[in-house]
This record gives C-alpha cells, structure tokens and sequence, in this order.
C-alpha cells in the first residue's frame, strides 16, 4: 500500500513530460497564415483571402530552390545574397522542427555527387506520378511553362532575362554549386529533377511543400520541382513570400519598380496557383525586406 503513491506520480510526470516544449517541437504543427487571391463573382478582380492552416511538420518540405553561389547579373547575385541568412534561418528552424529539407540547385548538383544527400535522392525508391512530369525543355532542362488556360500572362515582362543594373550584365551561366550560405545538413536531399522529387515525396508521405528562393517569374514557377508542377501532382504549395526574388528590369512593362515588379508575380501566383505565407510563420522574426526596397512596410 506504501507505493500506491507511485503510479499517480508516473501519471504527472508523464503528462509534464509531453507538455513540455523539448517534447513537443518535433511533433507541434507548423501554424501558417496564408494568403490567396479569389476572384470575386461576376467581377474581373481578386479579393484578398487570409486563412490559417495548421501543418504536419513530418508531412511538409520545404525546397530551397536555384540559391546559388553567383548569378551573371550583378544586382541579382547581390540580392541572392541578402536572402542567403534568412533562408538558411528558416532552413534550420523548419528541420529541427521536423520539416524534409530539399536543396535544388539546377544544373549544378553535378557538384554534389559524392554526397550522400545526392545519393539520397537517386536511390530513393521509384514512385509513378498521378500525371505525366513536364517534359518540356528550357535551359537544358525539364520545364513546366505557363499555363494560358489558368493563369494567362505573367504581369511583368521579362523578355529580356530582366537584369535590372544600370550596365546591362552579359547572361553567362555564372554558379557552380548553392551557396554555402546555406546549410546542407545530413537529413537533407539535394536534387534538381522532376522525377526525384516525386519519388523522395511519396517516399515519406509528403502532402505539403513549401518553397522559397529565386527566381520566382522563372524558376520558382518552372522547373520540374517547382510551383507549377507541384500543384499540379495534387501537392499542398505555399510559397514564402518574403523569401523570393523576381528578374525583373523596371525598364520593362508595367514599368514599376522592381520590387513592385515582384509583389506583382507574387499577387500572380496568389490568384492562379498557391497561397503564400512569410518566413515569421516559422522563425517568428520580421519578415524580411531587401535593403534597397524603399518602402516602409514589409511584404
């Protein structure tokens, strides 16, 4: 009779034990504030829809996309810089919290080959498609281009690669790797191919993949890993919005600034694709804002 005192105890214990932060920040789910763009009945605008969700973390990924360690526009290397802290901020914070990290960084993964988070992506099991996987081509590889039934035009025209710098910068294929900026850690993957995404997906019953990096009217949108075509597979995207660039010139149509010029795929992908979210959602910093944008309020 002595002991029956233990049991209550053990139940107390316990029950502090599962309420405490250590034990629950690998199973706590990721709280998103989400934004979309629905278009009102019988009228040719968007209202603007916040929703919360709240995300599995063991089912979520987040894809690092096209971050690499140069860029052969000048002002875009720069900004690509400037996003380098803040996604890898968010790259930690989101993996401890148990989220599947893929780095993609396209043409280059050639440079990881001896990796075992390469490797990871090139064995993990064969998984087929509920559709067949782009197989159009751009810049030498698989590609996923507008969808004119869906989405139209893009509101920005980047027709002429979008180098924004005073001095145009001659297009030369300037990166070799992803930055290093960014944390590869040992539970990560890294590919840039359609078909090894899926796979690495299916292989862990991902539903939901976040994306961040650059740049968002080109590769975020098209490459086999990327917006388009991860909706398309029936995926849960959310684009990071604080987290993204544009190649935009404000030379070109519509003639606002760049970063209006972003702010506008941004509203773009909103209306015909995804919800978007800030990186706050999962660092719980400011979102963050480049140095150059002139204005006072953070996207």
């Amino acid at each position: 009779m002595k002991r029956l005192w233990i049991a209550p105890l053990l139940v107390v214990l316990a029950a502090l034990f599962l309420l405490s932060p250590s034990a629950m920040s690998d199973d706590a789910a990721l709280s998103l504030n989400l934004r979309s763009r629905v278009k009102s009945q019988g009228k040719d605008v968007h209202d603007v829809v916040d929703k919360k969700a709240a995300v599995d973390p063991k089912k979520t990924a987040l894809i690092v996309c096209d971050m690499w360690d140069d860029h052969w526009c000048k002002s875009a290397a720069r900004r690509v810089g400037e996003l380098t802290g803040p996604i890898n901020d968010v790259v930690k914070t989101a993996r401890a919290r148990g989220v599947f990290i893929i780095h993609a960084p396209s043409s280059v993964t050639a440079f990881y080959k001896d990796r075992p988070q390469r490797r990871k992506a090139q064995q993990a099991p064969f998984a087929a498609a509920p559709m067949p996987l782009s197989t159009s081509e751009r810049w030498g590889t698989a590609w996923a281009w507008p969808d004119g039934k869906r989405e139209g035009v893009l509101p920005i025209d980047d027709s002429d690669m979008g180098c924004d710098c005073a001095i145009k910068c001659k297009i030369r294929e300037a990166w070799t790797r992803q930055t290093p900026g960014i944390e590869i850690a040992d539970g990560d993957a890294i590919t840039d191919n359609g078909q090894e995404t899926w796979n690495l997906l299916a292989q862990r019953g991902i539903d939901h993949v976040m994306i961040c990096g650059v740049h968002l009217n080109m590769c975020v949108l098209g490459r086999p890993f990327g917006i388009r075509q991860m909706v398309k597979l029936g995926k849960n995207v959310v684009l990071l919005r604080d987290l993204t660039d544009t190649m935009y010139n404000p030379e070109r149509p519509p003639g606002v600034t760049h970063f209006d010029g972003t702010d506008l795929v941004v509203e773009h992908v909103e209306k015909f694709w995804c919800p978007t979210c800030t990186s706050s959602d999962i660092t719980a910093k400011t979102p963050f804002r480049f140095k150059d944008d002139p204005r006072a309020k953070a996207k």
